[in-house]
């Protein structure tokens, strides 16, 4: 069964980029350790685009909807939340849509 990758797609204005990336990583590795977690990358735009993106690749569908589902997923977002308020800021981002593929081919190098 081939992975899948979930890119989540955050709108981000110029003034929260800072905040944004500070929350990720503060987010205390909560889904590398989920059962069916494979990889993550926050990767931030360069030129042209105000979109961030958020790459998982998971082992399988059903251990993406497990994560989504679980306590270590809520309490991720709600200490986002909290940590917002606590700053004096809002949402980092203004908008957000999910990505969803089939990973059919891949390579890598090993140094």
């Amino acid at each position: 069964m081939p992975s899948v990758v979930k890119i989540n797609v955050l709108t981000v204005p110029p003034e929260m980029r800072t905040e944004l990336e500070r929350r990720f990583a503060n987010r205390a590795g909560m889904v590398e350790s989920s059962d069916g977690f494979e990889w993550f990358e926050l990767l931030r735009p360069l030129e042209g685009t105000d979109r961030y993106l958020v790459y998982t690749r998971w082992r399988s569908e059903e251990d993406f909807q497990n994560w989504q589902n679980s306590q270590s997923f809520q309490a991720g977002h709600a200490q986002a939340s909290t940590e917002a308020r606590g700053h004096g800021h809002g949402q980092a981002a203004t908008g957000s849509e999910l990505w969803s593929f089939e990973v059919v081919e891949s390579a890598g190098r090993k140094d």
